[in-house]
């Protein structure tokens, strides 16, 4: 299957390959997530019911309509707002029964569906715990990828915000000098990430090492500690014999979805 397609399955899955990114212009907006899905907790809610919170309930406190619109434009840019995908329909079931992993949980999604931001990872994970991460070296790497693509206004303001969402999602600690640490992965954030490699076709042992795990900052032992955990709350299912593993998501993928699965492979 070629790139192009494959980027059209997982799309009817939630994942989005569009060149552009909310990252030019904001964060991955975690306070203003946490606030609308605790104004609309019902998984059940449509899009326009959260384009309603926000544009006429003013629920995330925004000044103007236009502010308020294009609050709400960024927030489907960067999850969906749709139940009917599975990519935000597996959020919001993590999002409430693992509160801790709301930061990881929230940068998974963005990292599925926001090619600038995604473009980021490798940059950022190369680099060992305790090491210095600039903001110019951040811009040189993002124009390094479209050499030319951004002004040099845009590049500041684009490595700004990415370097802000690694630093809310654990990944740096600092304001003006950004250091390197350690995610604090959990239950909840690893079978997202799980799910995630899943809805790509990966399966077994592989599911522990896709780059969805690997934002975890997670080894493999911890991992595994983790899917046993989840399993045991009723999220997922995962079983383990020697280095045989399966794990399954039989309360996240839908019947529909499955068939795309068996479809896909």
């Amino acid at each position: 299957m070629s790139m192009t397609a494959k980027n059209q399955e997982l799309s009817r899955f939630g994942f989005s390959f569009e060149r552009g990114g909310a990252h030019t212009s904001r964060t991955m907006m975690l306070e203003e997530l946490r606030a609308l899905l605790t104004h609309i907790d019902r998984p059940e809610a449509e899009k326009s019911d959260y384009l309603q919170a926000i544009d006429d309930e003013n629920c995330l406190g925004k000044r103007s309509g236009k502010t308020r619109t294009l609050t709400y434009r960024h927030l489907v840019d960067l999850y969906s707002l749709d139940h009917t995908n599975v990519l935000f329909r597996a959020l919001l079931y993590f999002w409430n029964r693992d509160m801790d992993g709301q930061p990881l949980l929230a940068l998974l999604c963005t990292y599925a569906r926001d090619s600038i931001f995604r473009s980021s990872a490798p940059f950022i994970l190369k680099f060992p715990e305790g090491a210095t991460i600039t903001r110019e070296s951040l811009e040189e790497f993002i124009d390094a990828q479209e050499p030319g693509r951004f002004s040099k206004a845009t590049l500041k303001s684009t490595a700004q915000n990415i370097n802000s969402t690694w630093t809310k999602s654990g990944h740096l600690l600092g304001r003006a000098r950004k250091v390197r640490s350690r995610a604090r992965p959990t239950a909840g954030s690893l079978s997202y990430a799980l799910l995630l490699g899943y809805l790509t076709g990966v399966r077994g042992q592989a599911l522990f090492q896709t780059e969805y795990t690997k934002l975890l900052d997670c080894t493999f032992d911890k991992a595994i500690e983790l899917a046993e955990e989840a399993s045991r709350k009723g999220w997922i299912v995962f079983k383990r014999v020697g280095y045989v593993i399966e794990v399954l998501f039989p309360k996240l993928i839908n019947q529909e979805e499955m068939e795309w699965l068996r479809e896909q492979s």
